[in-house]
């Protein structure tokens, strides 16, 4: 009996356990996608969707070059080509006006990014992937809890991925989830997840016996990872609250500075319900940003700059291409400054980076 006992911890601990479903379950109603699965972050999500769209060396896939290096990464691994396109000025997402001029023959997907937790303009962004046969992945990495229209970000695509990293809103140390709103994937996708083989469907007696069925990596995260997610998951709407809360009180206090032009608050189109993943503030051309940074680390404030745009770095520069200007890209990228948001944040805290913003920095 005691063999028995351990025997079941062990495969509880391990992957696609009791936890990982009620996950998995919890995604699929409340996203609203055909299938969920949890991975081990979402980086493996996105490397799944490159497998599951068949990318071969020289295909390209168009997305914004101001994102983690992640959301290119995953596609270069299978030898595709990313080609960045600009942002709009207004969300910082993929500007879906620049979209169709980047499509050559050898284009085979869209990659958008609702940066912030803003959605992106899908409904132009899907027209345009039907008229020309593409596939359109959503790298909702910071999107959980997010709508566009009344959609759940990554509900919206062929493929969506998910973060619960630690600097998510909802968390689970580390992890993510690949949602598949195709079901045609679906099945392929579980091979792909489970080391290339039909495990998943042995385990539901689908299949007298598991085999090598296809490429495939092992993308599955802990169910005791799952466990702590899903804790996160079941009070979702309180943490997401708490979050909005805290970003209205800095949207009002940043106001008065940006009607006397020290600086740009976040702009969230109507149509979209954001998660306050995020508060960033613009700052004025000429405004010396290392210096403003500094004035917070002076002050025991942990405000950061994002990303360094991926066409102005190395590996950028080497695997992939970009179309057109990148001008509001690389813009953004050198004025924008993260402040500081978490659960529980204080209002005095709030005052505290607001007064910062307030003294200036030239």
């Amino acid at each position: 009996m005691l063999y028995i006992a351990e025997a079941r911890v062990a495969q509880h601990m391990s992957g696609d356990g009791t936890f990982t479903k009620r996950c998995h379950a919890w995604i699929e109603e409340h996203v609203g996608c055909a299938k969920a699965l949890l991975t081990h972050s979402c980086t493996a999500a996105l490397e799944m969707s490159a497998l599951l769209l068949d990318i071969v060396p020289g295909d390209e896939i168009i997305m914004p070059s101001y994102t983690f290096t992640s959301t290119a990464n995953a596609f270069v691994l299978r030898g595709g080509v990313p080609v960045f396109v600009d942002i709009r000025e207004d969300t910082l997402n993929l500007d879906e006006r620049l979209i169709e001029a980047a499509i050559t023959p050898r284009t085979r997907a869209i990659v958008v990014v609702h940066y912030a937790g803003v959605g992106c303009e899908m409904d132009a962004i899907l027209d345009i992937a039907h008229r020309h046969g593409l596939k359109v992945v959503e790298d909702a990495a910071q999107g959980a809890m997010a709508r566009y229209k009344g959609r759940p970000l990554g509900s919206i695509g062929d493929l969506g991925t998910l973060s619960f990293h630690e600097t998510k809103n909802l968390i689970s140390g580390e992890g993510g989830a690949l949602l598949i709103n195709d079901p045609e994937l679906s099945q392929r996708a579980e091979i792909i997840r489970e080391k290339g083989t039909d495990r998943s469907r042995f385990f539901r007696g689908e299949v007298d016996k598991y085999t090598w069925q296809d490429v495939g990596s092992s993308y599955l995260p802990s169910d005791l990872l799952a466990a702590f997610l899903l804790a996160q998951l079941e009070d979702a709407g309180t943490i997401t609250a708490e979050r909005l809360r805290i970003w209205n009180r800095y949207h009002e206090l940043l106001a008065p500075l940006e009607q006397v032009g020290q600086l740009r608050r976040p702009i969230v189109p109507a149509e979209c319900e954001h998660n306050a993943h995020l508060y960033y503030v613009l700052l004025p051309e000429g405004v010396d940003r290392r210096g403003v940074l500094a004035d917070f680390q002076e002050n025991g404030i942990a405000a950061i700059f994002h990303y360094v745009p991926l066409h102005e770095s190395p590996a950028g520069r080497r695997y992939c291409r970009t179309h057109g200007e990148l001008r509001v890209t690389t813009d953004a990228a050198a004025r924008l400054i993260r402040l500081p948001l978490w659960f529980g944040l204080s209002l005095a805290a709030q005052e505290g980076v607001a007064a910062v913003l307030s003294a200036g920095h030239r």
